[in-house]
């Protein structure tokens, strides 16, 4: 997986700050596009890095997806089609694709500001409050990881790995996996003290790339692990996205959205709690 990126925030300051003292009008998601706008305006000047990002589920489709799919032949999935491995591998990547265009936006740069930049000390000088921030940086981690999974979908699109009409809601439940994630790693990262700590995050990540049914269906790990996998977060996405793309549609398939749901908005309310304690104590 590729290493998060720090958004210079010397870069364009005169903008930047134009955003932050401008009275902040509106309520709820309003105000919270104003920080949208800032980050927007902090990216301008990193427009090869902020593509950069494209490039590595793809890389992951081609190598693993192709190249190993060569090796492994065809997969039979939990809806009892037969498909090649590369069928079955790519909806798993596209999640995946979400949750780190997601997540590492709010975990590494949110701490760099947090911590650093001190960004929000300058934020909440504006009518913005602490869940504004919350919501805006969620928002902005969505565009992000959304951006990527459609990356990804048009790539699959052209390599002919789209076998159902459902296909069509795979962006917006790429969408809720992004959710899921932003909103889960930005309460998490509240708790970050150092760098150090980010090896925890990866500890939460790298378990769930590997063993979350983007690789392999689950009828080739044990019950115990099975059920263990089914119950992480990445399987509701990597579920739902498959079943979206594949065709296999269920009423099953709501429990998963549900789920990421909830994470998503629990994750904001605990993060916008928990950065208030921080900035206004």
């Amino acid at each position: 997986m590729s290493a998060p990126t720090l958004p210079a925030d010397s870069a364009d300051s005169a903008d930047v700050a134009a955003v932050v003292s401008r009275p902040t009008t509106g309520t709820g998601l309003a105000r919270a596009f104003h920080l949208v706008e800032r980050n927007a305006l902090v990216y301008r000047g990193q427009r090869l890095v902020f593509l950069s990002s494209f490039f590595e589920p793809l890389l992951y489709l081609f190598s693993v997806g192709i190249g190993v799919g060569a090796l492994v032949g065809s997969i039979t999935t939990a809806g009892g089609q037969v498909v090649s491995y590369r069928e079955f591998v790519a909806p798993g990547l596209m999640a995946v694709a979400a949750m780190n265009g997601s997540i590492f936006d709010v975990t590494f740069n949110f701490f760099i500001k947090l911590k650093y930049a001190k960004s929000y000390d300058a934020v909440l000088a504006t009518p913005m409050g602490v869940h504004d921030v919350a919501r805006g940086e969620v928002i902005w981690a969505l565009m992000r990881g959304t951006l990527q999974a459609g990356a990804f979908l048009g790539a699959m699109a052209a390599l002919g790995l789209i076998a159902s009409p459902w296909a069509v809601l795979a962006l917006p439940a790429a969408l809720l996996i992004g959710m899921a994630f932003a909103g889960a790693g930005l309460a998490a990262a509240t708790w970050i003290r150092s760098f150090v700590d980010f090896d925890y995050v990866a500890m939460g990540l790298i378990p769930m790339f590997l063993f979350s049914g983007v690789f392999f269906p689950l009828s080739r790990y044990p019950d115990a692990v099975a059920w263990v996998v089914q119950i992480t977060p990445l399987y509701q996405g990597v579920n739902l996205l498959r079943s979206l793309i594949l065709g296999e549609v269920g009423p099953g398939l709501l429990l998963n959205a549900a789920y990421l749901a909830l994470m998503g908005i629990l994750g904001m309310r605990i993060a916008g709690r928990r950065i208030g304690r921080i900035l206004l104590r």
